[in-house]
């Protein structure tokens, strides 16, 4: 199905989730058991709740180690595509060309509790507002874990043809949001903020994390408001990875 902006242009809107295997803290994270289906999975699953969404393509890489992702994306029955394993950018805007995406939702295959409706929320704002750029992490009130961008073809073009330095090519979106003088940008904010929690997954205490919290639940359909009762009823829970530390920007 085709969107339609506020403008009546058709906007085809394709969720973009980048995986490796290649992770430097958690090596194969995206594969790991996460009660009963991969970590990748349970992203794809997710996501695939949200509205507004035309497509979802999984970004993985070129190196032969990847070639296991592949193998997952086809048996989830989602579009895969492959491109550079640094680059990331690059492997974004290819994969946005390849599926002739308008609009490109940026998610990363490390966030197993990605909420679907705030994907939804986070798109709907692009389509009404229509800036180059929206995102939930720009203005931080949500958890870290449920991070949602949102750009135009245009904004990512500018982005591939200019960013030059490592660190902006590793994480997409920097030379977007680092020069708002070029972009329209939107922060799309939570009426709370709970930016403290970390709900992602990097390390193994993470993974212990999102493990803990999958395994409270019937199945995985449970939401930002399910998540935040729990750690009301067990504060405990947030003591698994409490000390573990964000990589910066320039760590990748």
């Amino acid at each position: 199905m085709i969107r339609r902006c506020e403008t009546g242009r058709s906007v085809r809107v394709v969720a973009i989730i980048q995986a490796r295997m290649g992770s430097t803290r958690l090596p194969g994270k995206v594969l790991k058991d996460l009660c009963g289906a991969t970590v990748l999975a349970r992203v794809v699953n997710r996501t695939s709740r949200a509205t507004l969404l035309d497509e979802i393509v999984v970004a993985t890489t070129v190196k032969p180690a990847d070639e296991a992702i592949v193998q997952e994306c086809k048996r989830l029955s989602v579009a895969c595509f492959r491109g550079d394993e640094a680059d990331v950018l690059d492997r974004y805007y290819c994969g946005a060309q390849n599926f002739s995406a308008d609009a490109i939702v940026r998610i990363t295959s490390d966030c197993p509790l990605i909420d679907p409706e705030i994907v939804g929320k986070t798109v709907r704002a692009f389509l009404e507002e229509q800036p180059d750029y929206a995102s939930n992490t720009c203005v931080p009130t949500y958890p870290r874990g449920l991070d949602t961008e949102v750009m135009t073809f245009a904004a990512l073009q500018s982005a591939w043809a200019n960013a030059n330095h490592p660190y902006q090519r590793s994480h997409v979106t920097p030379y977007i949001y680092e020069n708002p003088e070029k972009f329209r940008i939107l922060s799309v904010m939570d009426d709370m903020d709970n930016s403290a929690h970390r709900w992602t997954v990097d390390t193994p205490e993470d993974l212990e994390f999102v493990r803990a919290v999958y395994s409270r639940f019937k199945d995985d359909r449970f939401l930002l408001s399910g998540v935040l009762a729990l750690m009301e009823r067990e504060p405990q829970l947030a003591e698994i990875n409490r000390e573990v530390e964000q990589k910066s920007l320039c760590e990748g």
